[in-house]
């Protein structure tokens, strides 16, 4: 951090006031500046540029700078980061939005506060080694399918674009596989025959010519053109008792969040290399880069949810989880923008 050097003006002022606050009545004693935050953030598969805002913001001290203490536990997939947050091992969740409404369904009262991405940035890829002669989706009927986790975000798309393409999603079997280099090695030792999951894995394994693309989600148009209407995907979740709970420490999060996505807007391919964990990479920083550069334009520029946002994610989860029709009245349950208008106010986004 630069340090303004001070000049012999400023020490003697400052020396002055320090006198003067050392004589003073205890009622003039300025209030401590409040110890920061300590909040734990879950996250299922970090390293996927599906999460690249938190990754931002705890990586460039911006929760830091919000006066937050913020630890990011990272989990094989994003139902494993919603389990965490239910068993108090986190406070807030990383994760899909589609996760509030389907814990809304279930009667816990979870509210999705900054968004991270507009679009799921996931694609289906079949393996070339496993099945070379795939033809149809059809002919996935009775294979294995690797995701980051039962339940997780990955599932919930590998199920959408499955039945969309006339597959019943009861007539294949969803593996989890982790992220990263886990979620690579399970496809290439045959584990699975196809895999659903977000850049880079994806994006590794089709510059390879490891994985025919069947379905591709990591456009806004992409999405737009399945779901009917805007798609939000990675937010920052959390139950309803800690938004009422700690308000500063929720802000502060979301003030987080919308400077990273800020950042990202302009960040030049060096700057997000230096940023992220070379882990990340995955061994190839062109792959990476370009994946990233195909994917920019799904991440939110301002941090809010879409007007059409929640009706058009709980119409398409509605078609894989038939309980999930019915009245719509309780969505504003599911989100604010409140907070994330503060913080776009704050940096002019």
């Amino acid at each position: 951090m630069h340090r303004h050097p001070l000049s012999r003006r400023n020490f003697g002022a400052l020396s002055a006031l320090s006198a003067v606050a050392a004589c003073a009545p205890a009622g003039w004693a300025q209030p401590a500046r409040p110890a920061p935050g300590r909040i734990t953030i879950a996250v299922g598969g970090q390293g996927v540029l599906y999460h690249l805002p938190l990754t931002i913001a705890d990586r460039l001290g911006f929760f830091q700078a919000e006066g937050l203490d913020v630890t990011v536990q990272d989990y094989a997939g994003g139902a494993l980061a919603l389990q965490a947050t239910q068993a108090g091992a986190a406070q807030v969740c990383s994760g899909a939005y589609e996760h509030t409404l389907r814990q809304h369904a279930r009667g816990h009262d979870y509210r999705a506060f900054v968004l991270q991405g507009r679009a799921p940035q996931q694609a289906l890829g079949v393996s070339m080694r496993a099945m070379p002669g795939y033809r149809r989706p059809g002919d996935l009927k009775g294979r294995r399918i690797g995701v980051s986790a039962p339940g997780s975000s990955t599932e919930v798309m590998a199920r959408m674009l499955l039945a969309r393409a006339g597959v019943n999603p009861r007539e294949v079997s969803f593996v989890g596989v982790g992220s990263g280099a886990a979620a690579l090695a399970a496809l290439r030792a045959g584990r699975v025959h196809a895999l659903c999951h977000a850049d880079p894995v994806m994006a590794l394994l089709e510059q390879k010519g490891e994985v025919r693309i069947v379905g591709d989600l990591r456009t806004l148009h992409a999405a737009q053109d399945l779901f009917g209407g805007a798609m939000p995907a990675s937010c920052l979740y959390a139950p309803q008792a800690f938004l009422q709970k700690e308000p500063l420490a929720a802000q502060a999060l979301a003030n987080g969040i919308v400077h990273a996505l800020k950042w990202l807007q302009t960040a030049a391919p060096a700057d997000l290399v230096k940023a992220v964990p070379s882990s990340y990479l995955l061994g190839d920083r062109a792959v990476y880069l370009a994946a990233f550069n195909r994917v920019r334009e799904t991440f939110s520029p301002h941090g809010l949810m879409p007007d059409d946002g929640p009706a058009t994610a709980l119409r398409a989860l509605a078609e894989i989880h038939p309980e999930m029709a019915g009245p719509r009245t309780g969505l504003s349950r599911t989100f604010t923008n409140d907070l994330a208008r503060k913080a776009r106010l704050k940096f002019g986004v």
